[in-house]
């Protein structure tokens, strides 16, 4: 349905807009580094999961909803700061220990999964990026529309496993390697905490 040409144009833009420094692969840098590859790659499966809700929201036509509704907007993109600022709160607060460690196995494994979901549906912005995106690839005269977007959707998804894979095993190798000093410890930590407080900031002030 979607023509060779169209899919590998929007499989590289994909690609490049994966590679950008964003709200996104900043945090699958930090988890990674904090709780290690697995952990990263889970909470980038969670993102993924998140882009195919955005997906499926461009589809159904849901995300004119906060194009278009300041309240709605709004309501989303604060939702998604307190979260941010809980998680700079832990970050702050924790010592040698890494924050929320994996050790106790499939809970947290979950907790690292919901993190990555809520971390990307909570941004309004995101939801207007693919409203705006994705459409520009897509054409009434190849058929439905609908499975056009999915479709798109479904590369990005891919191309972000691709990038963000490789941002968690590096993320986790540079914390195999910082993780053996207790102070180093307490230091990715309050970097951590830093981090979310600025991407909490971030999306407490953007605008539509």
């Amino acid at each position: 349905m979607l023509p060779f040409d169209i899919v590998i144009t929007f499989f590289t833009a994909s690609i490049l807009l994966a590679l950008a420094p964003g709200p996104d692969n900043i945090f699958v840098l930090t988890q990674s580094t904090l709780h290690g590859k697995i952990s990263g790659l889970i909470v980038m499966f969670g993102l993924c999961t998140g882009i195919l809700v955005h997906t499926t929201a461009v589809a159904l036509g849901v995300a004119i909803i906060f194009q278009t509704s300041i309240v709605a907007f709004s309501i989303l993109k604060f939702i998604g700061a307190g979260y941010l600022l809980y998680l700079a709160w832990q970050a702050f607060r924790a010592s040698s220990e890494k924050i929320d460690s994996v050790s106790g196995g499939i809970t947290n494994y979950r907790k690292l999964y919901l993190r990555g979901i809520i971390m990307n549906i909570t941004n309004p912005k995101v939801s207007i990026f693919f409203l705006a995106f994705l459409p520009q690839f897509a054409d009434p005269a190849r058929g439905s529309i609908s499975i056009q977007l999915l479709l798109l959707g479904g590369l990005f998804i891919l191309s972000t496993i691709l990038v963000f894979g490789g941002i968690a095993l590096l993320g986790g190798t540079i914390g195999q390697l910082l993780n053996r000093s207790d102070r180093i410890q307490i230091i990715l930590n309050k970097v951590a905490g830093i981090v979310f407080l600025g991407l909490a900031l971030k999306l407490a002030t953007i605008e539509r």
